[in-house]
């Protein structure tokens, strides 16, 4: 959609990606202006023909209109870092999975010092953002049968069958997934948080507006600076809301001279706030996808879910707890359905370590801002490998699963990371020289109290020493939680639109 753009606005919400549209939306039913800057598209409402297929197919991982971000040379191969943008953000690519993770995750952030972030202050925004995405359960009499195969075996080691993945107080336990997913679609925020609001007069959202940098005066963000349809143009702001995701939000931070101060200067980028956080601490859960040989059996089942209609990839999630883990749990089990290599058909699940130890970093090449960052996760670097250790652990759970009678003449032969890995030795090595991600970083504009040195931003999202600036994504996240993070990233959304009203009135 053609929009023009603004010359100013109450508040400025940059990124109209999960959780951005949250806060816009939030704002906007509350009767501020608003106005959402995306760096990609607005394809408009749902049902527009403008969408691509590949982003609203509830069946399988959106590609379109990806930023284009991986590991460079960071690693052996390149890790690629998908992140939608368009109108939507990365809830227009996702799995369509929806989990909340565990109490210990929210009150941890809350004895930290950050006031209104402990599970019991977000349970009713989980609820709520999962009305608002019209999140449904699963039936068990709805999976696939490869969906329903692990999810028969996982008692045989020790997680039970459970109804919901999303009790914050339970440990181990294998079920249905909660999805985001309505008559085949996926139901991204841009649907289900501004296609509501879009009718309001004091919303405007502009696509193909890429935010270069935020302006400062006197110690207050003022407005930014925009790229527009190949204009630079500058838009005033009474409050300037950065909501670009773990990667975006800190670059647009550092573009602005708020940072740390030896990263900006070799770069000619005028020093506006020292914080040395910014870029730092990002985190994502490391993955180890598993490849089976299936079998002419579970082929021809699958075969016959296919033809007989709705076949999704993902469906059913496990959770269990690694040798380290006494808490709660730390690794995810995630069935995949096959997916065709060449000639080769693969039959999948995978394992996560929730809770990394590795710390990496988001910086600037230049200041060009469609120049790409460099992105390190620096995946499985923690000195004691103990996230290694984490998915071994995993990789040991699964495979006493697949050896199961009811499950073993159905998975076959392992193919990945097979045979020559069956020792705990081997299986690092080959971790080590393999690192893959989860999709969900976080962590780089973490939370903090302001005697914290590397906390950017306060339990408000208030970025520290610059009034009227907020971060309001998964960056603030000071630590991932055991979950796929599409709804923490709308809660995050939710309870920072929350503060932001409390605090205008």
């Amino acid at each position: 959609m053609t929009t023009p753009l603004p010359a100013a606005a109450e508040y400025v919400v940059v990124g109209g990606g999960t959780a951005g549209n949250v806060v816009a939306a939030r704002l906007a039913e509350s009767g501020r202006e608003v106005l959402v800057l995306e760096a990609g598209p607005d394809f408009g409402p749902r049902g527009d023909a403008a969408w691509p297929a590949d982003l609203v197919d509830a069946t399988r991982l959106g590609r379109s209109h990806d930023w284009g971000y991986d590991s460079g040379d960071t690693y052996p191969w390149k890790v690629g870092f998908e992140r939608a943008r368009a109108i939507g953000g990365s809830s227009d690519m996702n799995g369509c999975t929806q989990t909340w993770g565990h109490r210990r995750d929210y009150d941890a952030w809350a004895e930290a010092g950050l006031t209104g972030w402990a599970a019991d202050d977000l349970r009713p925004l989980f609820e709520e953002g999962a009305r608002r995405m019209r999140v449904r359960r699963y039936l068990a009499s709805e999976l696939t049968p490869w969906q329903h195969a692990w999810y028969d075996a996982a008692p045989a080691v020790g997680m039970p069958r459970v109804a919901t993945l999303n009790d914050l107080d339970e440990n181990a336990g294998f079920a249905p997934e909660d999805v985001n997913i309505e008559d085949g679609v996926r139901v991204n925020t841009a649907f289900a948080y501004l296609d509501p609001a879009r009718a309001l007069p004091n919303l405007t959202i502009v696509g193909e507006a890429l935010v270069d940098r935020v302006v400062v005066e006197g110690g207050r963000a003022t407005g930014v600076v925009v790229v527009h349809r190949g204009q630079t143009r500058t838009v005033r702001a009474g409050t300037v809301v950065l909501a670009g995701g773990a990667y975006n939000s800190p670059t647009v931070l550092l573009r602005s001279g708020i940072g740390p101060a030896a990263q900006l200067a070799p770069l000619g980028i005028p020093i506006v706030q020292h914080l040395p956080g910014v870029g730092e601490n990002l985190h994502d859960q490391p993955f180890l996808l598993m490849n089976w040989e299936g079998s002419a059996r579970m082929t021809a089942e699958m075969d016959a879910a296919r033809a007989a209609g709705w076949a999704p990839d993902e469906q059913a999630m496990g959770k269990a707890a690694s040798s380290l883990e006494s808490e709660a749990f730390d690794l995810h089990f995630l069935p995949y359905s096959p997916t065709h290599r060449g000639e080769r058909t693969r039959w999948s699940i995978g394992t996560s370590a929730l809770l990394p130890r590795s710390r990496g970093f988001v910086r600037l090449r230049s200041t060009d801002p469609e120049a790409k960052p460099i992105i390190d996760h620096r995946f499985l670097t923690d000195p004691e490998g103990a996230d290694v250790r984490m998915l071994v652990d995993g990789v040991g759970i699964l495979r006493e699963l697949a050896a199961s009678p009811d499950l073993a003449p159905l998975v076959g032969r392992e193919l990945h990371p097979g045979p020559d890995t069956f020792t705990r030795e081997a299986l690092a090595a080959h971790l080590y020289a393999n690192p893959d991600n989860y999709w969900h970083p976080v962590g780089t504009c973490r939370m903090g109290l302001a005697d914290d040195p590397l906390a950017v931003v306060d339990a408000r999202g208030r970025v520290h020493g610059i009034d009227g600036l907020r971060v309001a994504d998964c960056a603030i996240m000071p630590r991932v939680p055991r979950a796929t993070t599409a709804m923490p990233a709308v809660v995050v959304g939710e309870n920072i639109a929350r503060m932001l009203i409390e605090d205008a009135a």
